[in-house]
C-alpha cells in the first residue's frame, strides 16, 4: 500500500469515528423480564412502573410453565418483537429460560434475580440438589398432582417463597400460583447465554426458596457482575424493587445512555 493510499485509509477511519463510536454505545432501551415457576408476569409490577417511569420499554413473558420448551419459545417470542438490543432479565426457574432464551441476537445482556443459571447439559433440579435450600429440606413443601404438574403447599408458600412481603399479600400469590409442569425443573439445558454475553446478578440474601449459596456459585462462575441484597426473601422483586430496578437499570447503561 501505498503514501497516499495509507493517507487515505486514516483518513477514512477518522471520519468514520464517531459513527463507529455511536454504534458501540447504541442505547439500550428494551427490557423483557421473565419471571419463575408458580407466579405469573404480575409479580413484575412494581420492577415494570419503576422501569417505566425511567423511560425504558418494558416487556414481561407469560410462561405457560407447561413445559421447558414452551417457555422458553414463549420468551423468544416476546425477544422477536423488541426493535433492538435487549436486555434479558429472568426470576428463579425465569434463570433457567434466559439462559436458554438468551442465545437470541437482539439479547446484549442477562440479569439473574434470585435465579438458576445451569450451564450446558445441567438441570436445576439437580443443581438445587447439591446444594439444598430450605425448601429442598422441607418434606412434602412441593405437591405433585396426578397429571404432573407441582405447586406450594399454599400454607407454607408466605414462609418459604415471601417471608418479608405483607402477609396478606403473600397469601394471595399463594392462593394464584400457576402449577408447573415437574418436568421444568430437571429438563437440561442446550445453550447458556452466559457463557457469550455478559451478565449481572442477585443474590437474595434470606432466600429459601434457591440456596444463596447456589444463587453465588452460578453468579461467580458465569463472571456476573453481582450484588447481595440483605435480608431479602425468593421474593426479592416485590420486596425490592428500588434495588432490582437499579441493578437492572446499570446493567442498561453499560450498553449506552437511554435517551
Amino acid at each position: 500500500m501505498n503514501v497516499v493510499a495509507v493517507a487515505l485509509a486514516i483518513t477514512t477511519l477518522v471520519s468514520l469515528a464517531p459513527t463507529l463510536a455511536l454504534a458501540q454505545a447504541a442505547p439500550l432501551k428494551n427490557i423483557v423480564l421473565v419471571h419463575g415457576a408458580w407466579v405469573d408476569a404480575s409479580g413484575w409490577r412494581p420492577v415494570y412502573e419503576i422501569l417505566n417511569r425511567e423511560g425504558y420499554r418494558v416487556s414481561m413473558v407469560e410462561e405457560p410453565e407447561t413445559s421447558f420448551a414452551e417457555d422458553v419459545a414463549a420468551t423468544k417470542r416476546v425477544l422477536d418483537r423488541q426493535d433492538g438490543p435487549t436486555l434479558l432479565v429472568g426470576h428463579s426457574y425465569g434463570g433457567s429460560v434466559i439462559t436458554e432464551a438468551g442465545v437470541h441476537p437482539k439479547v446484549a445482556g442477562l440479569v439473574y434475580v434470585a435465579a438458576h443459571a445451569p450451564d450446558i447439559g445441567e438441570d436445576e433440579a439437580a443443581l438445587g440438589a447439591r446444594m439444598p435450600s430450605v425448601l429442598g429440606k422441607t418434606k412434602g413443601a412441593i405437591i405433585k398432582t396426578p397429571d404432573g404438574f407441582t405447586y406450594l403447599d399454599p400454607t407454607l408458600f408466605p414462609k418459604l417463597f415471601a417471608p418479608d412481603l405483607p402477609e396478606a399479600e403473600a397469601a394471595f400469590i399463594a392462593a394464584s400460583q400457576v402449577y408447573a409442569a415437574a418436568s421444568v425443573f430437571s429438563t437440561p439445558l442446550t445453550e447458556a447465554a452466559w457463557k457469550t454475553k455478559p451478565s449481572w446478578g442477585i443474590v437474595a440474601g434470606d432466600d429459601q426458596i434457591i440456596s444463596p449459596a447456589l444463587e453465588r456459585f452460578y453468579y461467580e462462575r458465569a463472571k456476573s457482575d453481582w450484588i447481595v441484597i440483605a435480608g431479602a426473601s425468593h421474593a426479592v422483586y416485590l420486596s425490592h424493587p428500588d434495588e432490582v430496578a437499579d441493578v437492572i437499570m446499570k446493567a442498561a447503561a453499560s450498553f449506552g445512555e437511554i435517551k
